[in-house]
């Protein structure tokens, strides 16, 4: 009868640990990302580069946030951006060379937003490429003679981070 007890007690405690794991584990792949809805409608996901990038001579680094959002007051309107704390020094758009995954690298036109510090890239077409995509790499230049920035963002949990944002929108997903 004790073991009996014991057994039952040991497999208790495995099923516990167990569905806990289960849990831990589900809730890591959507961990790195956070999620807002603002007051004029803007559902946003946001996760941090896995790299820094130095600013202020050198004193100073960060993590770019790359940010995606649905507008869900009228049609949806899907964009993302790039969040800097440094400035670019273009006025209107820049060249973003993106790489997704290890394919080969595509140059493609963002704008620039407030102050030069946020890129942004209007349409679905943008997220729908990386639904399915393990990783990111975005690069541009900060200016003429200012050198290139580079991030790099694991998109784990992506799929799930737009499922969520276009539930909150109330449209499909790209």
């Amino acid at each position: 009868m004790r073991l009996f007890v014991e057994l039952g007690y040991a497999a208790a405690i495995a099923l516990v640990l167990v569905s806990v794991c289960g849990i831990a584990q589900a809730q890591t792949v959507t961990d790195n990302w956070r999620f807002e809805t603002g007051e004029d409608g803007l559902v946003k996901a946001s996760v941090y580069a896995t790299n820094k990038l130095i600013t202020g001579g050198g004193a100073l680094s960060y993590s770019p946030i790359l940010t995606i959002a649905c507008r869900a007051n009228g049609e949806p309107h899907w964009t993302e951006w790039l969040q800097l704390n440094d400035a670019v020094s273009a006025s209107r758009k820049i060249t973003m060379s993106v790489t997704v995954d290890q394919g080969s690298k595509v140059d493609e036109s963002w704008s620039v937003g407030p102050r030069g510090r946020m890129l942004v890239r209007d349409g679905a077409d943008g997220i729908r490429r990386l639904v399915a995509a393990n990783r990111l790499q975005l690069s541009w230049r900060f200016g003429l003679l200012a050198g290139r920035g580079e991030a790099d963002f694991d998109l784990a949990g992506f799929g799930k981070a737009v499922n969520q944002v276009a539930g909150s929108c109330n449209t499909d997903p790209p």
